[in-house]
């Protein structure tokens, strides 16, 4: 374990005890999973201790686990200007996926928040403008989540939906393989 890595873990179990779970070092990124009722409180620790100061929110995403319970994860990545440090925070979610905003730490949550609500239908509890970032506002579903048409909902932008004709290149997953159109030399 590295000395930042020590560092980090040490104080977060002497304030969060178990209640924050230490999840090792996965891709270089030291990891801790919180329960959705903790993350405003360890995100407002990690950023304001004067040993830690995490103060640039670089993202959080979503992932979904289907068919897996719990089924969403909001993800944080941290980043200490000062330290040069990096961790991960996961939170698992159950259906609907619920948690509350981090904006009242890093005002950059609010873009980050909206783009998870867009595409995974996470709710952020607490934030001042929750909607959709990608998709327009009258659009059906999160493009994100595992149980999402391959090739959309059929709609009147989307005649090719769910219920379309064929790709016109080969979809993999699904082994659906357009025949005709183009051949191959030599055949």
């Amino acid at each position: 374990m590295s000395v930042e890595a020590s560092v980090i873990s040490t104080l977060i179990s002497e304030r969060f005890g178990e209640a924050v779970e230490e999840l090792g070092v996965s891709h270089g990124l030291h990891g801790f999973a919180v329960p959705p009722d903790k993350i405003v409180e360890l995100c407002r620790f990690l950023k304001e201790h004067p040993a830690l100061r995490f103060d640039f929110l670089s993202d959080i995403c979503g992932v979904d686990h289907f068919p897996e319970a719990p089924r969403y994860e909001a993800v944080y990545h941290l980043y200490s200007l000062p330290n040069k440090w990096r961790i991960r925070i996961k939170c698992r979610l159950g259906d609907p996926p619920l948690v509350p905003s981090v904006t009242g730490v890093w005002r950059t949550a609010n873009w980050h928040e909206r783009e998870a609500w867009d595409m995974y239908g996470i709710s952020f509890e607490g934030h001042p403008d929750l909607r959709r970032i990608y998709m327009w506002e009258g659009f059906e579903g999160f493009p994100q989540r595992k149980d999402f048409p391959l090739r959309g909902y059929k709609d009147d932008l989307n005649p090719f939906g769910a219920e379309g004709p064929p790709p016109t290149q080969p979809d993999l997953a699904t082994n659906d393989i357009p025949t005709g159109g183009r051949s191959t030399p030599g055949t």
